[in-house]
């Protein structure tokens, strides 16, 4: 039995010594959002009858990608408004105001979002169209 535990050897014959710490897939990736619980909800969710190993690396980064684009323009929507914090109103004028985000968010309503600020034209007051019909040279009395 000493023999056994002198020569390094531990269960089904591999070499003793300390065990390696596991890294997740997130941290292979270098990603923060996490690979392994992507990876389950694809398989319980019966998207597909497979699903391969790089597929929720892929949904990973992408999901990251997007939700750090939108925080940091509801950021900036939040700085712009002088406050600390982002509330859904920040979010909605960062989605709304960006092209693309726009794009992709266009069916979907944010809670508590509120719309974005639009006056049409016609109501406008047309004192600004006055005032330079006004400041025209008139033509010189005789």
């Amino acid at each position: 039995m000493d023999s056994k535990a002198s020569s390094g050897k531990g269960a089904g014959g591999r070499k003793g010594g300390a065990k390696k710490k596991s890294v997740s897939r997130s941290t292979k990736a270098g990603l923060q959002f996490p690979v392994a619980r992507i990876g389950r909800y694809l398989k319980k969710g019966r998207y597909a009858q497979r699903v391969g190993t790089g597929a929720p690396v892929y949904m990973a980064a992408v999901m990251e990608y997007l939700a750090a684009e939108v925080l940091e323009l509801a950021g900036n929507a939040a700085k712009d408004n002088k406050k600390n914090r982002i509330v859904p109103r920040h979010i909605l004028l960062a989605v709304r105001n960006d092209d693309e985000l726009g794009k992709l968010l266009m069916g979907v309503t944010i809670a508590y979002g509120g719309v974005l600020p639009n006056i049409h034209q016609v109501l406008l007051p047309k004192k600004a169209a006055e005032k330079a019909a006004t400041k025209e040279p008139k033509s010189p009395k005789k």
